[in-house]
């Protein structure tokens, strides 16, 4: 198997995912006792919230970058951002690396094109939802991208950073999410993306009518794969 290298903490409690998820899969494919070879870098995810509010971003790319560097040079095969927001700077990352960089969104848009869906309901932080670097990514795909109204929009975002980020799972916001889900679908949506790795522990498959398509287990499960060769 190949080493992946895993940039993480943004935040822990997805990253946490990441590590089961990828090792299930290996399990799953190759049975026995079998897990994946993985490097890790982690960040504090507070000094990582306090660079994108602040609009802080050269910053944050020259971190990452760097990470993805050291992480090549230890031995990674190919680099995995273990976040929906940070993909904002995957140029900077892959302009420092030779290895493969598996994009999590591309790793979602072929997947909902296997399914023969064309229209989707993202839901993610308010950079992936307000920004044109993460959309821009799905229409390449030749997906069409429907996003919640603004105050939907901040309402996702605040749970995501005041809520899931810190492990807290409510009643009141998981009723949210599923009235943000039910008016993209309303509007046409085929399906939804749970475009932040956080929101899998909030809502999945059995609070909306639609199928879902959960970032953080697909570019789990593409890593493995890739892992495995």
């Amino acid at each position: 198997m190949q080493t992946i290298g895993l940039i993480g903490g943004m935040s822990w409690e997805s990253t946490a995912l990441y590590y089961k998820l990828i090792n299930e899969r290996i399990r799953d494919r190759l049975g026995k006792l079998h897990s994946a070879p993985l490097l890790m870098y982690s960040y504090d995810f507070q000094e990582i919230k306090e660079m994108q509010y602040a609009g802080r971003w050269n910053e944050a790319a020259a971190s990452l970058a760097e990470v993805a560097r050291r992480l090549e040079g230890a031995g990674a095969r190919a680099i995995v951002l273990c976040t929906n927001t940070m993909h904002k700077l995957a140029p900077d990352i892959t302009s420092r690396v030779t290895i493969p960089f598996i994009h999590i969104g591309d790793a979602t848009a072929k997947r909902i094109r296997a399914k023969g869906y064309r229209r989707v309901g993202l839901l993610g932080t308010k950079f992936t939802m307000e920004e044109e670097f993460y959309v821009d990514r799905l229409r390449a795909h030749d997906l069409d991208v429907l996003l919640p109204p603004a105050d939907t929009q901040a309402d996702v975002n605040r749970i995501i950073y005041d809520e899931l980020c810190l492990g807290i799972i409510s009643a009141p916001s998981r009723r949210r999410y599923q009235d943000a889900m039910a008016a993209l679908v309303a509007r046409g949506a085929e399906c939804i993306i749970l475009g932040c790795t956080e929101i899998t522990m909030l809502v999945g498959q059995d609070d909306t009518t639609v199928e879902t398509f959960d970032t953080t287990a697909i570019h789990a499960e593409t890593a493995a794969d890739f892992a495995i060769g």
